[in-house]
């Protein structure tokens, strides 16, 4: 599938597949859209009791509807799980393109971490997700989605860069070797268990580090290079493929975001964050579980210029909101101000765990990003939020309000964030990658994993914190 074709195409169509319920209505008001039982990928005893608790409890039956259908979404219709040699192996497409991308795989797993103590089979699962991120890193840690089979060749097989089969797209995204990372500190928090963290995984995080140093560019570009014959700008790299030059400083250049659109300026601010917060939990992990060699003393080196480069580099002053984060810079002065709804993003920091949301700079940062002083902030008819490049102006993509919900303590903005979501899924009773402002039945990709994990990952926080908010 040519995802970009496909999301012009979607955005411009409506594309209603059920009439939206009453609000207020009993549960027989909603029609039956989760895949039937016998046609799910895997089943999940602790996220069965999870839905029924919620929906036990929810006083808003809409709502309750709409976790059932989400929050399992990854596990109902994208995960492919097996023992290869007596070990798990878990291939986890992103919902309506059949492919592994290192985030998303990550992000469609993670709010089913807590469950796993009380159901082996998920956890082997996930331990799964590991392994296969494990191999993809170790085949090429510059590639950002794969296929299951490294025989396979895909549409981008013609990109200008070090392509080879097995991989769907090779963008070089500072987050997809973050995320992995994320998966597995708290995976080994939570279980304490030892088992992916062999020789494989330890190669492959000495790859994230040579990887890492490489896009710091100290002594010239470095080994990748990316262009793409397209008339899409942001799918390619100006300049040779290598993007628009950067004065080293420490941070580590990313030529595309997490939406897989080119940066403007390489050095992507919420990415270096994440990478900050990922090297810090790689040496933990390596103390914890007593990995010799210099792997922990290397990260920890990285950790520390990154963090005294974010100092120096990362904040600018808005005239109307003072200090801010930038969202991209490049070590000549120049910086752009904005956000994009893919994670990681500047309202999603806090989230990250890479500052806290008490910070005086991110509040002063997001809201500028929840004001019209960011250019991809939108606000229409059917809601507001930020959206990005890669759907298109007027756009929203529902990440940003599940993670404008996640990083509030406001009650109210919690409501307004559910409000909005449940307002939002065009009749279908899914999330979607992202919907028109004035009206939410013109939207891209009906299925699309990620948005349905992490509004779940909203949905059952609030249940376990602020109940109310469901009613």
């Amino acid at each position: 599938m040519n995802r970009r074709l496909f999301l012009q195409n979607a955005a411009l169509s409506s594309a209603v597949l059920f009439t939206k319920p009453s609000l207020g209505g009993s549960e027989s008001s909603f029609p039956v859209v989760r895949v039937p039982e016998s046609s799910r990928k895997f089943k999940s005893a602790a996220v069965e009791a999870t839905i029924r608790a919620v929906k036990g409890k929810a006083g808003n039956s809409e709502l309750a509807w709409l976790f059932e259908n989400c929050f399992p979404n990854t596990l109902d219709t994208t995960v492919d799980f097996e023992m290869v040699n007596g070990k798990p192996d878990t291939y986890v497409i992103t919902g309506d393109i059949d492919a592994m991308w290192l985030r998303d795989s990550t992000a469609q797993v993670w709010p089913y971490l807590p469950l796993m103590k009380q159901d082996e089979p998920l956890r082997q699962l996930i331990e799964g997700v590991i392994r296969r991120q494990t191999r993809c890193i170790n085949y090429d840690p510059y590639a950002n989605a794969f296929y299951k089979e490294q025989t396979r060749v895909g549409e981008w097989k013609d990109d200008v860069t070090d392509m080879k089969p097995g991989l769907h797209e090779r963008k070089w995204e500072i987050d997809s070797l973050c995320y992995p990372i994320r998966l597995a500190y708290h995976y080994h928090k939570t279980t304490g268990d030892a088992r992916p963290f062999d020789a494989d995984w330890q190669q492959a995080m000495r790859l994230v580090i040579r990887t890492f140093r490489e896009q710091q560019r100290k002594t010239g570009n470095g080994p990748y290079k990316f262009e793409r014959r397209t008339t899409w700008a942001t799918d390619g790299v100006p300049l040779g493929g290598y993007g628009y030059p950067v004065r080293p400083n420490g941070l580590i250049c990313s030529m595309f975001r997490p939406s897989d659109d080119a940066t403007i300026f390489p050095y992507l601010i919420p990415a270096n964050f994440f990478a900050l917060v990922s090297l810090r939990q790689l040496a933990e992990l390596c103390q914890t579980l007593n990995i010799g060699g210099s792997l922990r003393t290397d990260a920890l080196a990285l950790a520390t210029e990154v963090d005294t480069a974010l100092k120096q580099y990362a904040v600018t002053t808005h005239p109307r909101f003072g200090k801010v984060y930038a969202y991209e810079v490049n070590g000549f002065g120049s910086f752009n101000l904005m956000d994009d709804a893919n994670i990681p993003s500047l309202l999603s920091l806090p989230y990250l765990g890479a500052v806290k949301t008490t910070d005086p700079i991110y509040q002063n940062t997001r809201r500028m990003l929840l004001s019209t002083e960011n250019p991809f902030f939108f606000r229409g008819k059917a809601g507001e939020g930020i959206g990005g490049p890669h759907a298109g102006m007027d756009m929203i993509w529902p990440l940003s309000i599940v993670i404008r919900g996640l990083t509030t303590t406001d009650p109210a903005e919690i409501r307004q964030c559910l409000t909005t979501l449940r307002q939002t899924h065009g009749g279908t009773g899914f999330m979607h990658e992202s919907f028109h402002k004035d009206d939410a039945t013109r939207f891209t990709r009906k299925w699309f994993a990620w948005a349905n994990t992490i509004f779940g990952e909203l949905v059952l926080k609030t249940f376990n914190e602020r109940p109310a908010l469901l009613g």
